[in-house]
C-alpha cells in the first residue's frame, strides 16, 4: 500500500480518497495552511510517515515546510506548480511551441499611463485584465474602454505598491464573449476527461461572464473532439507538468489554451474517461519511486 500525502482536504481529497484506496494507494490530509506546525522533533510528522505526495501546496511558504518535514517526491512538484501559476509564462511558451493562444500582453509595473494606453489600443475592446497569478478567477476584470481600463491598472498599482506583493506584474487579453470554456485533465500526458463550464442563464442576464466553477459556474462531462485533446497533450507535453488541467476558449473561429492549472479540482469521476483514476494511480505510483 502506497502512503500519499494530500496537503488539500476540500473537493478532490474526499472524491480521490476511496477510488485510490481500490487501488492500493492510501489519501491522508496533511494540513499545512492555517495552523501552527511545530519544528524539529515535534513536528506532527516525520520522513517516514508518507510515499509520496499529491500536488505541492499553493502557499509556497507552507509548501516549503511541509517539504522539509515529509521529504517525499511530489506527483506535481514545485517547479510544476509555479509554472502554471505564472499564466504569462504560459502564454509565452506556448506561443512559442506553436500552440494557439489569446492575444496577451504582459505589463509588469510600475508601468505610465500612456504606455498603458498604447496597449488598450491594440485590442478591439472590451480587454480582460488578469493578475499574473491569481487562481479562480481572482482579480479579473473586464474594461469596455480606456477610462475604466486605466482605472483596473491604478487599482493594481496601489496593490503592487505594497513592499511585500511578490508579484507586480498582470495580463491584458483580448475578450472572446462568445466562447465556450472547457477544462481539460491530462495524466502524464495522456486525456482523462474534460468538462464544459458553464453559467446559469440568469448568471449571464445580470452581467456575470467569467466561468469558473468557484463563482457560480456548473460544469458538465463532455466528450471532446480528437483535434481539441491534441492541443490539450501538446500543453501538458511542452510543459512537463504530470497532472495537468488545461483551459480551452472555443468559439466558431478558433480554439485557443486561456490557462492551465498544476492544482486542479477533481471532479466527480463519472464526468472523466473510465480510466481516470487507473491512470491517476498509476502517476503517483511513478511519482513514489522518483
Amino acid at each position: 500500500m502506497i502512503d500519499l500525502a494530500v496537503a488539500n482536504d476540500q473537493e478532490t481529497f474526499q472524491r480521490m480518497r476511496e477510488p485510490l484506496s481500490d487501488r492500493g494507494i492510501r489519501a491522508h490530509h496533511v494540513p499545512l495552511s492555517e495552523r501552527t506546525v511545530p519544528l524539529g522533533e515535534d513536528a506532527p510528522w516525520s520522513a517516514d510517515d508518507y510515499d509520496v505526495g499529491f500536488v505541492y501546496p499553493g502557499r509556497m511558504m507552507e509548501g516549503g515546510v511541509g517539504d522539509a518535514i515529509l521529504d517525499v517526491p511530489w506527483l506535481n512538484d514545485r517547479d510544476a506548480v509555479l509554472t502554471s501559476r505564472n499564466k504569462a509564462e504560459v502564454i509565452a511558451r506556448l506561443d512559442r511551441a506553436g500552440l494557439p493562444v489569446p492575444e496577451s500582453v504582459y505589463v509588469s509595473n510600475d508601468v505610465g499611463e500612456d504606455e498603458l494606453a498604447r496597449v488598450f489600443d491594440r485590442f478591439d475592446p472590451p480587454v480582460v485584465v488578469k493578475p499574473n497569478s491569481t487562481t479562480r478567477g481572482v482579480g479579473v476584470a473586464k474594461a469596455h474602454d480606456l477610462d475604466s481600463f486605466l482605472g483596473i491598472c491604478d487599482y493594481l498599482s496601489l496593490v503592487h505598491d505594497y513592499r511585500a506583493t511578490g508579484d507586480r506584474s498582470f495580463l491584458v487579453q483580448e475578450y472572446l464573449p462568445d466562447a465556450t470554456d472547457y477544462r481539460v485533465m491530462l495524466v502524464e500526458g495522456e486525456y482523462v476527461g474534460a468538462v464544459e463550464r458553464r453559467l446559469p442563464e440568469d448568471a449571464v442576464r445580470e452581467g456575470q461572464w467569467k466561468h469558473n466553477v468557484h463563482r457560480g459556474a456548473e460544469a458538465t462531462g463532455v466528450d471532446l473532439p480528437a483535434a481539441w485533446r491534441e492541443i490539450a497533450a501538446a500543453v501538458a507535453a511542452e510543459l512537463e507538468i504530470p497532472f495537468l488541467g488545461v483551459d480551452l476558449l472555443v468559439t466558431d473561429d478558433a480554439v485557443v489554451v486561456n490557462e492551465t492549472n498544476a492544482r486542479p479540482t477533481i471532479d466527480t469521476a463519472t464526468k472523466y474517461e473510465p480510466d481516470f483514476y487507473d491512470r491517476l494511480a498509476g502517476a503517483i505510483r511513478t511519482a513514489s519511486e522518483r
